[in-house]
């Protein structure tokens, strides 16, 4: 038959694979100029404020992030100069109202100079999260301190974790994609043992990663190092949050795919189609309904294991946290489905296109349409993710989220512009198995011929013995030039070499766009990024004072050692909960430890107060009183009262601004 190909244009499989090759060069060119990715959480606030410069030691650090995040008590430290640590080590939950925040006590007594606050978290999404900013008491001074300036999650553990996480999709794609393949476009490929490989290849991968990335979890999110990953100690730690659960109930569901598979290659392809053409008349009804149950079976089965897997995925990263995410964890779930019907058939295919010979023109259709399906839930699917992870026009060119998403879209593009050549060479290709089938025939009629020719020769004794092991041994070497030749024929044949080019093509550029998206889910959505950098502008230019104010009033009792000066401060002098301390100094600016200290806050422009507060003794001349709540901004009238014997007191009074 001769063979007539699609025309195309010059060469169009060398041009989508220059595209390929120019795309793979602008990613590595991004990912080498872009900073290296943040997680879904980031630093939203801060008091005391990074660069700030406070009068006196604030008695906690507060931080606010702007999204749910996992801390120990080790997760935030605050740093003297000295490198000494100033703070308790007990992280506290301040979150109110939806606002993520976080403090941790200082002790009392800090010299005066520039503090380290360094903070390391796991965000809702799996990814670790840190950083680090400096603050001073009363002047700038120098610091002992070093500043990280490694990522979180970076290092020879964060490379090792990030090829763990791209195996595992890896995997899942072929073993997910290789099965739904084989029960619905070739049921006959479950005895293919290319097919077989490359299926429990993806499982064998999937699982090793798997256990891989719960043995490098505890470094990745905490202490970087390679020498702590057989450290089984952070093991039980792992497996109490959330990312830990969802690896371990991948694990099980591994061990289910593994019975899935052990049927769909043993009992499955027993009862699978033959190579012969008259297999379908020859088997009888009751293996055709065995296998039909067997179809039904594991297709139920298979679906409810894969959409388990891709649930793992679901329940612990992008998808769990942020808007929406009841609706996001099933629309992910299906997103990852298609991803993996489309390109793990695609593989699939590409295999029993190089290495079984008679792959039929209906198989090569079949999954054409299963394509075509998979490509219109992806859009769907991703149209909706882009939406809720993006946000934003602006963040979608401006986010190195949206840059990527950009790249992921064009790779799809031209892989369906690949796809659309593929369907092009399927509609032209001939049925080989057919012919190859004929070809059979005709080699065993001739050799039938042969072998009655050499009976009526013995038996008219025309003919001398023939050697049995020679005859076995001719038998043999025919048998390989006739498999030889049909092979040669295969490959010769137009119409296949270029489905297997144009299929070639399209799996280089999954390879691509699995990377792409690998990337991306490590990588903070855009739509978080411009929240945090709005935030953190709101941060740089305040509209509202940033730190303490602090008012000095003379007094005098009238009494024995009854002249002085108080000194108050409130911080962070705003409307809602505030610190108060109060100093007492005699005139010769030693500590004065008066009796009793009272205070009052009193806004008359609206009439309220006076809002009376009574602070306790600290230490000799040192009052302090915290969660002091002025309910407005406004010019307030600050009374304090100082008795310094049991007869002679007064109240003096100073008004203060509060923001």
């Amino acid at each position: 038959m001769t063979a007539t190909a699609p025309r195309f244009g010059p060469s169009p499989v060398r041009v989508l694979l220059a595209v390929t090759v120019l795309v793979g060069t602008l990613l590595g060119a991004l990912l080498a100029g872009a900073s290296p990715a943040s997680a879904h959480a980031a630093l939203t606030g801060s008091n005391p404020k990074d660069g700030a410069v406070v009068a006196t030691a604030p008695k906690e650090v507060t931080l606010t992030f702007s999204e749910q995040i996992a801390m120990g008590d080790d997760s935030i430290r605050v740093l003297e100069p000295s490198g000494k640590r100033a703070d308790t080590a007990k992280v506290r939950d301040l979150g109110t109202g939806g606002t993520v925040a976080y403090g941790v006590d200082l002790h009392a007594g800090l010299p005066d100079g520039t503090y380290t606050v360094a903070w390391q978290a796991v965000s809702a999404d799996s990814h670790p999260v840190r950083g680090a900013f400096t603050f001073s008491i009363g002047a700038p001074s120098r610091t002992e301190v070093a500043m990280p300036d490694e990522e979180a999650g970076g290092g020879v553990v964060g490379v090792l974790y990030g090829i763990a996480r791209y195996a595992a999709y890896g995997g899942f794609i072929l073993l997910a994609g290789g099965a739904a393949f084989v029960l619905l476009c070739w049921q006959r490929g479950a005895a293919v043992r290319p097919v077989q490989r490359l299926v429990v290849q993806g499982w064998v991968a999937m699982t090793a990663s798997t256990l891989a990335m719960l043995l490098l979890r505890g470094p990745y999110t905490r202490s970087g190092g390679l020498g702590d990953v057989l450290d089984l100690g952070e093991l039980p730690a792992v497996l109490e949050t959330k990312t830990g659960a969802a690896l371990v109930s991948r694990l099980l569901l591994l061990g289910a795919a593994a019975l899935f598979v052990a049927v769909l290659f043993g009992a499955y392809a027993r009862t699978s189609p033959t190579d012969l053409p008259d297999d379908a008349s020859s088997r009888s009804g009751e293996d055709r309904a065995t296998q039909k149950d067997l179809t039904f079976g594991l297709g139920i089965g298979g679906t409810v294991v894969a959409a388990g897997i891709a649930g793992t995925w679901a329940l612990s990263e992008h998808a769990s946290t942020g808007i929406q995410p009841g609706i996001a964890m099933p629309v992910d779930v299906l997103h990852l489905l298609a991803v993996a019907v489309w390109l793990g058939g695609l593989a699939t295919l590409l295999t029993a296109l190089y290495r079984s010979p008679d792959v039929e023109r209906r198989a090569v259709r079949r999954f054409s349409t299963v394509a075509f399906i998979s490509v219109i839930v992806l859009t769907v699917t991703g149209l909706y993710q882009s939406w809720r992870q993006v946000g934003s026009w602006s963040a979608l060119t401006g986010t190195s989220y949206g840059q990527l998403l950009l790249i992921k879209v064009g790779l799809v593009a031209v892989m369906v512009g690949v796809a659309w050549i593929s369907r092009r060479w399927t509609r032209r290709l001939a049925d080989v198995s057919a012919e190859a089938t004929e070809d059979e025939l005709a080699d065993v009629s001739e050799e039938a011929d042969g072998d009655k020719k050499g009976t009526v020769g013995q038996d008219d004794g025309t003919t001398s013995d023939v050697d049995p092991k020679r005859a076995a041994q001719l038998a043999r070497q025919k048998a390989a030039v006739a498999t030889a030749e049909r092979r040669r024929n295969r490959d010769a044949d137009n119409e296949r070499s270029g489905l297997r080019r144009s299929v070639l093509a399209e799996t280089g550029i999954a390879v691509v766009l699995l990377a792409v998206t690998t990337v991306l889910t490590s990588t903070e959505p855009g739509r978080t990024e411009e929240e945090a950098a709005k935030g953190g502008a709101s941060q740089a230019a305040p509209a509202r004072p940033a730190g303490p104010a602090e008012i000095t009033m003379p007094f005098d009792t009238g009494g024995r050692n009854g002249k002085g000066t108080v000194r108050l401060s409130l911080d962070p002098a705003l409307s809602g909960a505030n610190d108060m301390h109060v100093w007492i100094e005699s005139p010769d600016g030693k500590a004065l430890d008066a009796p009793e200290v009272k205070v009052s806050f009193t806004l008359k422009a609206k009439e309220i107060g006076p809002l009376p507060i009574t602070p306790d003794r600290l230490t000799a001349g040192h009052w302090t009183a915290s969660a002091v709540q002025i309910p407005m901004p406004g010019d307030w009238q600050v009374k304090v009262t100082v008795r310094t014997s049991d007869i002679d007191q007064t109240t003096i009074d100073k008004n203060i601004k509060i923001g």
